[in-house]
């Protein structure tokens, strides 16, 4: 009886266990996610209203996600370069610390240009985020629970989409956009105490051989991701900078909210779908995205007055649109393997880069031609990602 009970207990000393993941520290990374999204997009939301305050066209509004994706893309790959030797929590805080201010300016400032140039300001901290948030994710666990560390230090980002930007959307209405803007101040400032308490700091990497962009996109698949993303996401921002006057053709303009809860709540379920499926299907959930999307836009061009039909293009949008990034990072650290690094830093530079091209373009076209050009844009857009994604070789 004895013995079997020494065996049992060898058996039950051998097993290792798997510590506790570091909830609050991750969390706060997640938070951080969750405030870098709803900074980039709420404007799309509350687009008239700031129109109004400010003085200026709702295509000069639509600029402050364009010169915020402009900081980010400027900012990514020589902030991965500059800042790969230092610490890396005093970078995490100087990021949450960059839009503590620049919420707090956009709060408050009476001029256009000085909410521009916080909103450069801003994107400039995001693209220095996005270069910290996963890889720091993943030193705070063991090497076998760094992908689930990764995905909760992520669920910013989708809740940001799914409930962030509506109730954001919807509180800015009720008190106001400047308001708003100095809440999520707020919420940075509480931040910046939480991640310096909670989140761990981890050495910067050894000195060594500098970035060689070249041999990265030099590797088989590269390019053709990146092409396909720069297509998507700049097709994407044509249309969802402008998505108050595209609704207002159908007398929806006053519900935006309720359209923008329905594409984050449809994005989720994308997201969560492509998470089951990625291992298998990566290739494929690519073109599904393209495809509903596309769908999405020629129902947006076909019955811009009806409203059924709008509900029904955003939630096949959304749908379309929610896991694409898990789709274009997972696909780039496939094909640059041991460079993953330096590829992620390109997909956030291209990534902005078609945020501020989509904010332009959709601009000029607002004001040129008026919201009806916006959708079928869109259309001929994807239709050259659509031919760019089908060779399977940068999906494999």
């Amino acid at each position: 009886m004895s013995g079997g009970d020494g065996r049992c207990d060898a058996v039950v000393s051998s097993v290792e266990v798997d510590p506790p993941l570091p909830w609050a520290g991750l969390l706060a990374l997640a938070c951080a996610g969750f405030i870098t999204i709803l900074t980039e997009a709420l404007p799309a939301g509350l687009l008239p209203a700031i129109s109004a305050d400010l003085g200026v066209s709702e295509a000069w509004v639509g600029q402050l996600v364009t010169v915020y994706a402009v900081g980010s893309l400027l900012a990514a790959i020589p902030l991965v370069a500059a800042t790969r030797h230092c610490r890396r929590r005093p970078l995490l805080l100087m990021a949450i610390g960059g839009f503590t201010v620049a919420n707090s300016v956009t709060a408050v400032s009476p001029f256009y240009d000085v909410t521009l140039v916080a909103r450069f300001i801003a994107g400039v901290s995001a693209g220095l985020l996005w270069a910290l948030l996963a890889v720091h994710a993943s030193r705070m666990v063991a090497p076998a629970q760094q992908g689930r560390a990764i995905a909760v230090a992520m669920v910013g980002t989708p809740l940001a989409l799914s409930l962030g930007i509506p109730a954001g959307t919807l509180l800015g209405q009720a008190i106001g956009w400047r308001w708003t803007f100095g809440l999520m101040s707020l919420l940075s400032l509480g931040l910046l105490a939480w991640a310096r308490v909670r989140v761990p700091d981890f050495a910067g990497q050894a000195r060594g051989a500098p970035l060689r962009l070249r041999r990265v996109l030099a590797l088989p698949g590269v390019l053709q991701v990146l092409g396909v993303m720069l297509l998507f996401v700049f097709a994407h921002n044509v249309l969802y900078t402008y998505i108050a006057p595209v609704l207002s053709v159908a007398g929806a303009d006053a519900q935006v909210e309720r359209y923008l809860l329905l594409f984050g709540a449809t994005a989720l379920v994308s997201i969560g779908m492509v998470g089951v499926l990625i291992d298998r299907w990566l290739h494929g959930l690519t073109l599904a995205s393209l495809v509903l999307f596309g769908m999405a836009a020629m129902m947006m061009a076909l019955w811009p007055d009806a409203p059924m039909a709008l509900a029904a293009a955003v939630a096949c949008w959304g749908l379309g649109y929610g896991g694409v990034a898990t789709l274009f990072q997972t696909a780039l650290a496939r094909n640059a393997g041991e460079t993953a690094d330096i590829a992620t830093s390109m997909l956030v530079t291209g990534w902005n880069l078609a945020i501020a091209g989509g904010g332009i373009l959709g601009g000029l076209l607002l004001q040129g031609i008026g919201p009806a050009s916006l959708s079928w844009t869109v259309l001929l857009l994807l239709l050259p990602a659509l031919g760019l994604a089908l060779p399977a070789r940068g999906w494999r």
